[in-house]
C-alpha cells in the first residue's frame, strides 16, 4: 500500500518566473507565481512542478559531475523536430552531448538538463 499519492517535483534555479513560464508553455500548463518571486508552480491539476529560488545557483554541468545534475526531466513528443523547434524557440539550449537517437538533450534556461523523447 502506497503512503503518499501525488509527489510534487521542486527545481532549484535562480528565478522561479522564468522556468514556471518556460516548462508552462512546453507543457500547456498555467504558472502561478508567489508574491516575493522566490517560488513558482505549474500545473495540470493532477501534477505538479514547483521552482524555487536559490541564491547562488549553479547550473548542472552534465555529463560532467563537477556540479552533477541530481535529477531531469523527460517530455514524449510525437516529432522529436516538431519538439526540438518548439523548446529552442522557447529557451532552450540543446546540449553538445547527443547519446541517443530516441531521444534529444536539451538545457532549460537555468541550465537544467531536459529529454524530449519519441513517444
Amino acid at each position: 500500500m502506497a503512503i503518499a499519492r501525488n509527489p510534487h517535483v521542486v527545481l532549484d534555479c535562480p528565478d522561479p518566473a522564468v522556468l514556471a513560464e518556460f516548462y508552462g508553455a512546453v507543457l500547456g500548463w498555467s504558472p502561478s507565481l508567489a508574491e516575493d518571486g522566490g517560488w513558482a508552480t505549474i500545473s495540470s491539476g493532477d501534477h505538479y512542478l514547483h521552482f524555487q529560488r536559490v541564491e547562488g545557483f549553479q547550473a548542472p554541468s552534465w555529463p560532467g559531475q563537477e556540479v552533477p545534475q541530481q535529477f531531469h526531466v523527460d517530455v514524449d513528443v510525437d516529432d522529436l523536430d516538431e519538439g526540438e523547434a518548439a523548446v529552442l524557440g522557447l529557451g532552450a539550449t540543446k546540449h553538445a552531448h547527443q547519446p541517443g537517437t530516441s531521444f534529444r538533450v536539451f538545457l532549460d534556461p537555468a541550465g537544467h538538463p531536459f529529454c524530449l523523447c519519441q513517444a
